[in-house]
């Protein structure tokens, strides 16, 4: 039985993903914003544990956690939590460049920055799920897919400095997927929204659990996945 911390658990890929480590009966702690948002949590993931922190602010991750128990043992952490605002450059104001910029790209830094002690012991796994976005930039996604393009980097300067330590680092890249976040942007592109032509939280989920599960010996460094042709 393993120990997971997930970010992101609250709707779409990371529910999924904690609803199905918590039936296959491993431990799983999920990261909340506040304390109504854990309480909900609770609700959704029975068995799950939470601990209350607001990624919109890396810089008091560390306060936040130390005022919360966190499991001795954690052997992985997957980041699943983001947020998405689009906008030409033209257009976006620095708040919104901000707020990306923190939740997606410097909270992960900060967050397995401080759960590395405990990942190394376990000789764990860091799973950082991107998105085609941090692949290719297109028009109206520069604050976004800059963040999930420093993502990989993050992975990719992590992967190199903790082999010693034989902690393993995926990025995972999924296309679209029908989630809550999805139906966001398809408001903000000003388009119809139709969750069926789109890959389902369940599969990108699949596909973590396949990086997680692998065997010792090797590991899934970067994994692309998209929508199947309907």
């Amino acid at each position: 039985m393993a120990t997971h911390l997930i970010t992101g658990a609250g709707s779409g890929i990371g529910a999924v993903l904690a609803l199905r480590l918590l039936e296959r009966g491993d431990d799983v702690v999920v990261l909340a914003r506040d304390a109504g948002r854990a309480k909900q949590i609770v609700q959704d993931l029975p068995g799950a544990s939470v601990v209350v922190a607001d990624l919109s602010q890396p810089g008091r991750l560390s306060w936040a956690l130390s005022k919360q128990n966190l499991p001795d043992r954690i052997d992985s952490l997957v980041h699943v939590a983001g947020v998405v605002d689009l906008g030409d450059v033209a257009d976006l104001p620095a708040s919104l460049w901000e707020q990306q910029l923190a939740v997606n790209l410097v909270a992960p830094a900060e967050l397995t920055r401080l759960l590395l002690p405990v990942l190394r012991v376990s000789q764990g796994h860091v799973v950082f799920v991107n998105s085609g976005a941090g692949l290719r930039a297109n028009a109206g996604w520069s604050a976004y897919a800059a963040s999930k393009h420093g993502l990989r980097a993050l992975a990719d300067a992590l992967r190199a400095e903790e082999a010693e330590h034989c902690v393993r680092v995926t990025s995972i890249f999924p296309g679209r997927t029908a989630t809550p976040m999805q139906e966001r942007v398809h408001h903000q592109e000003g388009a119809d929204y139709d969750a069926d032509r789109f890959m389902t939280p369940e599969s990108v989920a699949t596909t973590i659990l396949t990086a997680l599960d692998l065997p010792r010996d090797a590991q899934i460094t970067d994994l692309s996945v998209r929508p199947g042709v309907h």
